[in-house]
């Protein structure tokens, strides 16, 4: 049993960067199908591929609208996110991730979202005379989910980057893309990861715009990572309640039980909330750090 349960932690990323609804909940039910697939030559990015078509299926269930096909939806949509577990976990045991795509897993989130949220619009009736508020709803909900994904990812990575030394941050990959995509300017066959890395690096861009990083350095030393991680566990042990996998559990849960409402309304109340109460709490831990002598 404890060889599993250490196989599984393989599997993981940094405990601390991990939402709890992945620990407890997705990454669990993902690790058994990675278990399974191991040894075949199923690629991450073909589970990846996989989570997107399950994910756009279970919009495309919301949208037929019928309670049947509703519920359908949110059973696919559970289920592209026990897959979106899935490749990163398979990459992670079998040691063949790819910057490429870790890319594509994120921006293939967006699609199901996007996909989940159309089917959610179309087939779910709020009533007569309030399918303009319905709409609104779900279009806050929508922009609401954006900004936290790009906010928990900023964080994630960054924390990632200067207490472990991983190599996550933000600027960084944003320099290292940006001169792969110069590179591979005019070489055939290259148009679609092209493609791929610009829609990355728009994305890239949009968080630093979003978020503005502070002025923190990044730490030189083991002894700077250690007060780094020491200031920031916490935090980010906060950041990671406004997670994808938190919200999408929530949005299956809530649609089984026919009160879609209450995912809306902790989306957008306690969700916002929540990210201003943390970025508040972060801007003062940032400028203790920056007050410090140099990590």
């Amino acid at each position: 049993m404890s060889k599993i349960i250490q196989e599984f932690r393989k599997t993981l990323k940094l405990t601390e960067v991990e939402e709890l609804a992945d620990l407890y909940i997705l990454r669990p039910l993902a690790f058994l199908l990675v278990k399974a697939i191991a040894g075949t030559n199923i690629t991450p990015n073909q589970l990846t591929m996989l989570s997107m078509a399950v994910g756009v299926l279970g919009g495309v269930g919301y949208g037929l609208g019928r309670p049947s096909t509703i519920v359908l939806g949110a059973v696919l949509f559970g289920l592209s996110l026990v897959l979106d577990c899935a490749d990163g976990q398979l990459a992670r045991l079998k040691k063949n991730g790819t910057p490429l795509g870790r890319i594509l897993d994120g921006l293939i989130d967006y699609v199901v979202t996007i996909a989940v949220f159309v089917g959610l619009a179309v087939g779910l009736d709020p009533g007569p005379g309030r399918r303009t508020a319905w709409i609104l709803l779900l279009a806050a909900a929508g922009l609401s989910n954006v900004f936290h994904s790009v906010v928990v990812d900023y964080y994630r990575s960054r924390f990632m980057d200067r207490a472990k030394g991983e190599k996550h941050d933000v600027a960084f990959e944003y320099r290292d893309l940006k001169a792969e995509l110069e590179g591979l300017k005019g070489k055939p066959g290259s148009s679609v990861r092209r493609g791929i890395i610009g829609l990355y690096l728009r994305y890239l861009s949009l968080q630093m715009r979003m978020i503005r990083p502070g002025s923190v350095p990044r730490p030189a030393s083991a002894a700077g990572r250690d007060a780094f991680y020491r200031a920031n566990k916490g935090i980010m042990r906060g950041w990671t309640f406004l997670g994808s996998g938190t919200f999408g559990v929530l949005m299956v849960a809530t649609t089984l039980i026919g009160r879609f409402d209450l995912y809306l309304w902790a989306r957008i109340v306690v969700g916002n909330l929540l990210a201003a109460v943390l970025f508040v709490i972060q801007i003062r831990i940032d400028r203790r750090l920056e007050l410090r002598s140099p990590l």
